[in-house]
C-alpha cells in the first residue's frame, strides 16, 4: 500500500470551486481499482488548506490515477486555483495490513 498526503492551499475566494472540482476528482478516483481509499479533508480553523488522503493498493495504481480523465481535468482546474503549489509526499503503509483496506 502506498499513501500519498497532499496539502493544498487555495485563494480565499477559490474555496468553493477547489470543492467542487476535488469532490468530483475524489468521487470518480475512488472507483478507481488501484485506489482503496481516497479522502479531501479541510481544515478546520483555516478553510483554505486541504489535504488529500490517497491509499493506492501499489505503485502502478498511482501511476494510472495520474493517467485518467478526472484527474487530468482536476489538475487543469485547480491549477489557478491555489495560493501555493500543492505538495505530495507519498509513504508506505506500515497499519493495518492491505487486508484490512478489502
Amino acid at each position: 500500500m502506498i499513501v500519498m498526503l497532499v496539502q493544498v492551499k487555495v485563494k480565499a475566494e477559490c474555496i468553493e470551486a477547489f470543492k467542487q472540482a476535488s469532490l468530483e476528482n475524489a468521487r470518480q478516483s475512488s472507483q478507481e481499482p488501484g485506489i482503496a481509499r481516497f479522502d479531501l479533508v479541510q481544515q478546520i480553523d483555516d478553510p483554505t488548506r486541504f489535504l488529500l488522503y490517497e491509499v493506492y493498493r501499489n505503485a502502478e495504481g498511482t501511476v494510472k490515477h495520474k493517467e485518467t480523465a478526472h484527474y487530468q481535468k482536476w489538475r487543469e482546474a485547480v491549477a489557478g486555483l491555489m495560493a501555493e503549489p500543492r505538495l505530495g509526499v507519498k509513504y508506505c503503509n506500515l497499519f493495518p495490513d492491505d487486508l484490512h483496506w478489502k
